[in-house]
């Protein structure tokens, strides 16, 4: 199995160091390719990944867009789509690769949330088991999915927001998501810069508006 990772950027400096690490552990193993979509950095950002090595392809600002032209630009028959300020943990491409064996059309990692928060461990719990019981995986879980079902769905939904959650549900018409016990690490940089609570309670509003059918485009304006 080959599986492409895709990484969508924008002004990720500060995060390039760390995951360009990781990538290039995974790039060693021969079982993946890189590809970073750049979205319009102005942070020098495209600089400092070319300059350690990684393809870096640019597209429409928009995690959707982004995604999906490095989906296009990919060659491998699974793709994981990782978020700049998410890590992987040891071994992920082989637990995929275990998944595939076992049937998998798509599926997604349980999630921890990096951060000096006493909550981060009940949030990332109360999100593993929503996504669990759910079938909809976000994009801080590492989605990944078989290539040919990418784009028979044709891919993310050009939308500024809940693009993650839209792809859940097109896939939960094909399969369940293949669910990972194994943590990847996310950033709580948004809890920790918004305050907690007051980011939990804006979550839970804006996925209860998107249910209910509020454009996507209306419910980023609030997000920002």
């Amino acid at each position: 199995m080959q599986c492409s990772v895709i990484v969508p950027l924008l002004n990720e400096l500060e995060q390039l160091p760390e995951l360009t690490a990781q990538l290039r552990e995974l790039q060693a193993s021969n079982s993946c390719e890189i590809i970073l979509v750049d979205g319009g950095s102005s942070d020098n950002s495209v600089t400092f990944a070319t300059a350690a090595g990684f393809r870096v392809i640019a597209s429409e600002r928009g995690r959707a867009a982004q995604m999906n032209a490095g989906a296009a630009a990919a060659r491998g028959h699974w793709l994981l789509f990782l978020h700049a300020d998410t890590r992987l943990p040891q071994g992920a491409l082989s637990t995929i690769a275990a998944a595939a064996v076992q049937g998998a059309e798509w599926g997604r990692f349980d999630v921890r949330i990096c951060g000096n928060s006493v909550w981060f461990p009940l949030i990332a719990t109360m999100i593993n088991w929503r996504s669990r019981l759910s079938g909809i995986a976000t994009g801080d879980q590492a989605i990944f999915v078989r290539r040919a079902l990418f784009e028979r769905l044709g891919g993310y939904v050009r939308q500024p927001l809940m693009e993650d959650i839209e792809l859940s549900r097109q896939l939960l018409k094909v399969a369940r998501p293949f669910c990972l016990h194994q943590q990847i690490t996310t950033s709580g940089r948004r809890w920790q810069k918004f305050g907690v609570l007051r980011t939990v309670l804006l979550m839970w509003r804006l996925r209860f508006d998107y249910w209910r059918g509020v454009p996507a485009a209306s419910l980023a304006k609030r997000y920002e």
